[in-house]
């Protein structure tokens, strides 16, 4: 108690020659003081339950200007009491106690307003229940502080929203619109460490799951809500990148006209081979051949992929022709996908083996028996550049090989086995070996 008397007294004497310019201690002053000083003791020695009725005087007493610390320790302090009483009304008052706590530091202490939005957030999380106090407190909190928010308030922010949807309060337009501010102002975030980094991704991912699972974004819903802000932007990359993002998260909702068609502006806004792909499989997908091949084409044409991605981009060219009856163009792409990607090389012989051998040549028993000889040709090719296709290629061989001609008939055309022989047939050529049957 010794120790705690000369405090207030050196913190009197100090009081006592600026009074005029420490009004901000209030009309009792010296009470204000005297408050301060006992619960400040007993705060720095941990001892709570004394420290608690001296700041409930120094708060009671003293306005929020006469030291910033009084509140910053009073959230402490209150927090302690809430967590310590079982009485609902009393909980109830204390929770206003802490809340006005946070705005009065919020009012008087601009510096630190951003931390005490902050905070209050969380406190809110904490201690309140209702939804439409949370929604109002959070986009509070949101609009004030923007990127230097906390992201976890993003998350609370959401879940505040969905639950208001589901109470039928708010449209799942306002949910869909909260989600997407909140992910837009996290990406604007910009982490100080790796820590903050590696927890910022962490949120991204908590927010994309609480959107995903509250079933809020129906495709019915997204259709509704964005054909008619594509049709009347087109042109605004933002709107459409933003209607892709979120079709696409959505399951079930890429196979739609709307869908289509914002991919396709988003292309046309910012083409990349990427961008030319993804139209390519949805054009596929809906059977838009000609458009698939097209935009498909355009993801090979765009100078920023490298080799090995063009070399994949060929080789799904020649399975998509394939598929379609277009085998000339399979085998045309195929060989050069297996020139740019060798990780490709064996399962695009295999490919240009199956078109050889699906290829039906007009002519003479020889000619219309040679692309068996081009197929096997190609299915060895397959086993030397990816040894896990061994076993299909074994299989397609001796297919292949029921359909080689006998000695006798290769022999009435001038031909015998291991002879060279070219082979051009539906707009393909091949050099390759005779071979009769066994």
């Amino acid at each position: 108690m010794k120790k705690i008397f000369f405090a207030i007294l050196a913190f009197s004497m100090v009081f006592s020659f600026g009074a005029s310019a420490q009004g901000k201690y209030g009309a009792d002053s010296a009470e204000c003081v005297k408050y301060l000083s006992y619960y400040k003791e007993y705060f720095k020695q941990k001892n709570y339950d004394q420290a608690t009725p001296n700041w409930r005087q120094a708060y009671s007493i003293c306005p929020p200007t006469a030291n910033q610390t009084m509140l910053v320790d009073g959230t402490v302090l209150v927090r302690r009491l809430i967590a310590n009483t079982k009485n609902e009304a009393y909980r109830k008052s204390l929770v206003d106690t802490l809340m006005a706590i946070h705005d009065a530091r919020i009012q008087y202490y601009p510096k630190y307003a951003v931390t005490a939005r902050n905070n209050k957030g969380t406190d809110m999380s904490n201690y309140i229940k209702d939804p439409k106090t949370l929604y109002a407190g959070y986009n509070e909190i949101i609009a004030a502080n923007g990127k230097d928010v906390k992201p976890s308030i993003l998350i609370f922010d959401l879940n505040s929203a969905i639950t208001l949807f589901q109470d039928g309060v708010i449209t799942a337009e306002d949910v869909i619109n909260t989600y997407q501010r909140n992910m837009d102002l996290l990406s604007s975030i910009s982490p100080k460490n790796d820590a903050e980094a590696a927890q910022n991704d962490k949120v991204k991912g908590d927010l994309e799951g609480l959107f995903i699972s509250s079933n809020v974004a129906s495709c019915d819903n997204l259709i509704a809500l964005f054909t008619p802000r594509l049709e009347a932007n087109p042109n605004d990359i933002a709107v459409v990148s933003n209607i892709v993002t979120m079709m696409s998260k959505t399951e079930g909702c890429t196979d739609n006209d709307l869908f289509l068609k914002a991919v396709t502006a988003m292309h046309k806004l910012d083409p990349s081979h990427k961008s030319a792909y993804f139209i390519y499989r949805l054009n596929a997908s809906r059977g838009n051949t000609d458009s698939a091949i097209s935009y498909l084409e355009q993801a090979i044409a765009y100078p920023e992929s490298d080799e090995a991605t063009d070399g994949e981009y060929y080789y799904e060219l020649a399975k998509f022709c394939y598929t379609n009856g277009m085998k000339a163009r399979a085998f045309s792409a195929a060989n050069k996908a297996a020139e740019l990607n060798p990780s490709v090389k064996g399962e695009c012989y295999m490919l240009i083996g199956n078109i050889w051998a699906a290829t039906s040549c007009g002519g003479n028993e020889i000619e219309n028996r040679a692309p068996y000889w081009v197929a096997v040709d190609y299915y060895q090719r397959a086993k030397a550049a990816n040894e896990s296709l061994s076993s299909e290629a074994n299989e397609r061989i001796a297919s292949c090989s029921h359909y080689f001609p006998q000695t006798a008939e290769a022999f009435m055309y001038d031909l015998t086995a291991g002879q060279s022989y070219t082979v051009s047939c539906g707009g393909m050529t091949a050099t390759t070996t005779v071979r009769t049957q066994k």
